[in-house]
């Protein structure tokens, strides 16, 4: 059967399902959330195998990151949901007296999830959860770019889920056009700025609402006053986990250049700390995930600005954690996101002028700010926008279930990440009720004498 009409098959028996209601039901999405969960733990090695042969992923990074990331998500959402889809009491203003006014949520319908590569296990389920705990039913399309885990979701998925409530796309681009095609009630796709394009042009068509998640260049700033040995430490950690394949990591570091010297220096010695004299032989260090990305990211480096690493081996898609000091704004590695473990180090002397720059660039999905100066603090998040941020910190934001996760402009649109996930794909409807025993006559014709009245209720 052509792509076409296979997707268009799949999509209209979930509508048919969705029609007869009965993910409306929040019994039946606690029940179904409760056997995702315990699906998920008795696949926890299968999932740890499958990111360990698409990405070389550690078992301590797949499991904090991947299988953590999606039990902690799950229970949550189980415990929370019966609250969540409670309807909402509100104020009803006194010229519509008597009433009562409350809100709804409803689910939207039928849901795409187009997911990425990078974090290939937990952005399939992680939007999964949101979407199903809404009462939507979903098509998930994992990323053939790793196939090991696109293989594992799509075996997981079709033993517990009916495939009129939720299914498993597996393929290429040929398959992603083919869905994209399709009416939608929503479309939710995590991947790159390029991509993200061409599904909202796709979703436009059918006026389909998005939950777009895309990533861009997240500046990481480190002001003169900070502890420079944990500032390093910590931007390692989130530049060169997942070797650099991380959205939110830090795309580059902006540092204050009377301590830049001993950053990029202390960043040097940390990465040895972490991974050995020899990443390549660290059990702790993942690789690219294919050649193509692998040969783009070389292609970045500029030797001449190397100070710590630079080694590549094409055929074991390796490319050691590298730091490139002293960056120019103007370099080719300073204009789209490296999404590698490179990390250009710029200088700076007068933070008003950082702050410039960045306001004249997209918007990106993270900024990071290492300073003891609460004043500074708030000046840089109160001036500058971006999806999320840490502190003297990087990354933490994204395992914070309470916090919402998302960009802004060319960084993505929409919330997710516990009730912002419930939120996002539901839709509310507001309802207001009245009692027939008593009806005011206030808005009905004729009106002569009720406008000093009605200035007086208002």
């Amino acid at each position: 059967m052509p792509n076409h009409s296979r997707m268009k098959a799949i999509v209209q028996k979930q509508r048919d399902f969705f029609n007869q209601g009965q993910t409306r039901s929040t019994v039946y999405r606690i029940d179904q959330l409760k056997k995702l969960l315990a699906a998920v733990k008795v696949s926890e090695d299968a999932i740890l195998a499958a990111l360990k042969a698409d990405l070389n992923k550690p078992v301590f990074e797949a499991y904090s990151t991947e299988v953590m990331q999606i039990t902690t998500e799950l229970k949550y959402t189980i415990r929370h949901l019966k609250k969540w889809t409670r309807e909402k009491k509100v104020p009803t203003p006194l010229e519509l007296q008597p009433a009562r006014s409350r809100i709804h949520t409803h689910p939207y319908g039928v849901v795409l999830n187009i997911a990425p590569w990078n974090y290939p296990v937990q952005i399939c389920l992680i939007p999964l959860i949101a979407i199903l705990a809404a009462g939507n039913c979903a098509v998930v399309k994992p990323s053939e770019l790793a196939p090991q885990t696109s293989r594992l979701v799509a075996t997981l998925i079709s033993g517990l889920f009916p495939p009129e409530y939720c299914t498993v796309v597996e393929g290429g681009v040929e398959e992603t056009q083919a869905l994209l095609a399709q009416r939608w009630n929503y479309i939710a796709f995590t991947g790159s700025p390029a991509i993200g394009r061409i599904v909202a042009r796709a979703a436009a068509e059918n006026l389909t609402p998005t939950l777009l998640e895309l990533g861009g260049k997240s500046p990481c700033i480190v002001h003169d006053d900070t502890n420079i040995q944990v500032a390093a430490r910590r931007i390692a950690w989130g530049k060169f986990l997942n070797a650099g394949q991380t959205c939110t990591a830090p795309d580059f570091v902006v540092a204050q250049s009377r301590i830049a010297g001993r950053l990029v220096d202390e960043i040097g010695r940390c990465i040895n700390a972490f991974y050995d004299a020899d990443a390549l032989k660290s059990p702790d260090y993942g690789r690219i995930i294919n050649h193509r990305h692998f040969d783009r990211l070389v292609s970045l480096m500029e030797l001449d600005k190397i100070v710590y690493g630079g080694h590549a081996d094409r055929d074991q898609r390796y490319i050691e954690p590298t730091i490139i000091y002293k960056a120019d704004w103007d370099d080719e590695i300073m204009q789209d996101e490296i999404f590698g473990p490179l990390l250009p180090v710029l200088e700076y002397e007068k933070l008003d002028t950082v702050m410039d720059r960045l306001l004249d660039r997209e918007r990106p999905l993270a900024l990071y700010l290492f300073t003891e100066n609460r004043a500074l603090q708030r000046k840089i998040v109160g001036s500058l926008n971006f999806g999320g941020g840490a502190i003297n910190a990087t990354l933490l934001q994204n395992g914070n279930k309470w916090l919402p996760f998302g960009g802004v402009g060319t960084s993505g649109m929409g919330r997710y990440h516990g009730k912002s996930g419930f939120d996002t794909f539901s839709t509310t409807k507001s309802m207001v009720s009245k009692p027939t025993c008593i009806d005011p006559s206030l808005p009905y014709p004729p009106y002569k004498g009720k406008v000093k009245l009605l200035k007086r209720l208002s």
